[in-house]
């Protein structure tokens, strides 16, 4: 016993300095870790606060066409679907791109 306590006594500098290396080391490793960490959740926060900022601007366009034209829109679209009914049914003026009129 008295010979590993002689033995331990001069080491324990050592050990002890170490240690204190081995933590130093530790601790900068962690350091790094967290600003990369931190770093990459700025990046996404930034692509995030951009992502939200494009839908607040398509949300106001589409609160300016609502309230601007109000109840407009309805019968532009049933406009719409009359145009396409026409179309469908073959009515209007027929357009022969082959003959050409003559001036």
């Amino acid at each position: 016993m008295e010979g590993i306590l002689a033995l331990m006594i001069p080491l324990a500098p050592f050990i002890m300095v170490l240690g204190i290396v081995y933590m130093t080391k530790k601790s900068k490793l962690e350091e790094k870790r967290l600003e990369a960490t931190a770093a990459g959740s700025a990046e996404k926060a930034a692509q995030y606060a951009s992502r939200v900022q494009q839908l607040e601007d398509r949300v106001q366009v589409l609160e300016r066409i609502v309230t601007d034209k109000g109840y407009d829109i309805a019968s532009q679209i049933e406009a719409l679907r009359d145009t396409r009914r026409v179309e469908d049914e073959g009515a209007g003026v027929p357009l022969d791109i082959a003959r050409k009129e003559k001036a």
